[in-house]
């Protein structure tokens, strides 16, 4: 599991002491014998130098990404952070620093409940948090997704950052809920603001262009590696703006076998299911 260490920005703003410069009505005074008009024009460069230096400081860029995942062992199988991180480093990105709240069997109202996660939102200084449920296919798990995905992004969106809803998928059973568990975290995602990452129509466009990948475990629920791969390549996209075109020796990628076209399928399945998520 990845850190990110709370790292306080050295932000110091222009300081100008006036105290002993003002006029009566506590106007900034001119001292020397100028026309009044140039003291006005020697006070308006004053502050606005003290602006600039305000700006300067707050626009300053930061060169990492801080991502809180929370979900359950469909993010931290075959460690679908990791994943995401060494696809930013083969990349060249921006660094990404990580931490997961994560727990075997957990939804958003298990963790809400719990404290982790909240405490987790609130300490950090996220970019982006990342919520993952189940499927949420049954009318029961699409009220569950939509009631804890906003009271979650309230406290994300409090705490300064992008609630981003991670879509997965139904077990293997039960592939006719697809399309209901799709639509309810469009839903979730519409309603409270939150970037989609549609990882369930990316495994669909995956399958459509090669219906023999294996992106199941052998658990029929759990994602292969192929399968966290594959959420990897469309969370990196939602996160960083653009494809990855990596190759699959770097870090937590080594380990993924995948042939050449392969690794091209899954990379047009994410690019695919990214794209149509946009226009929802």
């Amino acid at each position: 599991m990845g850190s990110s260490p709370d790292q306080s920005r050295d932000e110091k703003g222009l300081k100008e002491d006036m105290s002993s410069e003002r006029g009566p009505r506590g106007r900034p005074k001119c001292s020397c014998r100028a026309s009044g008009l140039r003291c006005a024009l020697i006070v308006i460069v004053l502050w606005s130098g003290a602006l600039v230096g305000v700006s300067a400081t707050v626009q300053r860029p930061s060169n990492k990404l801080r991502v809180l995942f929370i979900g359950n062992s469909l993010t931290y199988a075959n460690d679908l952070p990791a994943m995401i991180r060494a696809l930013a480093e083969s990349t060249g990105q921006k660094q990404l620093e990580y931490q997961t709240v994560a727990l075997p069997d957990y939804g958003l109202e298990q963790h809400w409940k719990q404290g982790d996660a909240r405490r987790s939102i609130a300490k950090g200084r996220w970019d982006v948090v990342v919520l993952q449920q189940g499927p949420s296919a049954s009318a029961e798990g699409r009220a569950a997704l939509l009631k804890y995905t906003r009271l979650f992004s309230e406290e994300i969106k409090r705490a300064g950052a992008r609630p981003a809803l991670y879509m997965v998928w139904p077990p293997q059973g039960r592939l006719k809920d697809f399309d209901r568990s799709s639509e309810s975290h469009v839903l979730a995602a519409r309603e409270n603001g939150a970037k989609l990452l549609p990882v369930g129509d990316a495994w669909r466009a995956a399958w459509r262009r090669d219906p023999n990948l294996a992106l199941y475990s052998t658990d029929g629920f759990h994602p292969s590696a192929a399968g966290s791969y594959l959420a990897a390549l469309v969370v990196y996209e939602q996160l960083f703006g653009h494809p990855a075109r990596p190759g699959l020796d770097t870090g937590a990628l080594s380990k993924i076998n995948l042939t050449p076209q392969q690794a091209e399928t899954l990379q047009a399945a994410a690019t695919e299911a990214n794209a149509k998520s946009a226009v929802r």
